[in-house]
């Protein structure tokens, strides 16, 4: 089987906007905070922290903008119970569920690398009643840096017993993408409201929604 002239054997996830939406909540959240105190994030601004961690400091930025300092104990609860409160509305993203049982259809392994916490990424999966369908998921929790580092990818591919050149991974935003080329994984992009606003042209294909993959495509070298 192969992917433009690779064997396939595998398939990589990433979580946070690809199969759940849980960045627009969270940008949402903290939208209505920064507006309540007559300040302002772009969604541009906020996507550059999209699929890693400590690049954007929330706190810190509201604090520069409004030029007073806040609790941020208090904060991270209003932005909490604002998120979570957006998340309950969320569901499944189109196409995951195709893809997962095509995946299983074609026999191939299926693997999930993200950059959020385990406690995180096992909830939501448990909640949608799809936890089962992964052979493995790798966190931050599992590696020393998260992405644009290709450790997960590394960590999930060593996992699933196949060499990132036999795995393709499915990625939303520009740091998961830098993570998965730079393991030596395929790269399939699909940008979500908040991230199609950051520069993923150098993914090995791009999509507009996971409803347009075909994995057998990607096998028969289409």
């Amino acid at each position: 089987m192969s992917v433009y002239g690779r064997l396939l054997r595998a398939v990589i996830f990433d979580f946070d906007g690809l199969i759940l939406d849980t960045e627009t909540p969270e940008y949402l959240s903290w939208l209505k905070i920064y507006e309540e105190h007559t300040v302002s994030i772009s969604i541009e601004e906020w996507a550059i922290c999209i699929g890693t961690s400590d690049v954007l400091d929330p706190h810190k930025t509201l604090e520069d903008r409004a030029g007073r300092s806040f609790d941020r104990v208090e904060l991270s609860e209003q932005v909490r119970e604002r998120r979570m409160d957006l998340l309950a509305r969320e569901k499944l993203l189109p196409g995951v569920l195709d893809v997962l049982n095509e995946a299983r259809a074609l026999d191939l392994k299926v693997g999930l690398a993200s950059s959020s916490s385990q406690s995180w990424v096992l909830g939501h999966l448990e909640s949608l009643g799809i936890a089962d369908r992964f052979h493995t998921i790798k966190t931050r929790e599992d590696v020393d840096h998260v992405k644009p580092d290709p450790e997960l990818y590394l960590r999930a591919v060593e996992a699933l017993g196949v060499q990132p050149a036999d795995a393709i991974a499915l990625e939303d935003s520009y740091h998961g993408l830098c993570a998965a080329r730079a393991a030596g994984l395929f790269c399939v992009a699909v940008p979500n409201p908040m991230t199609r606003h950051l520069a993923l042209h150098e993914a090995d294909l791009l999509l507009r929604s996971l409803e347009e993959l075909s994995l057998g495509s990607l096998v028969a070298g289409q």
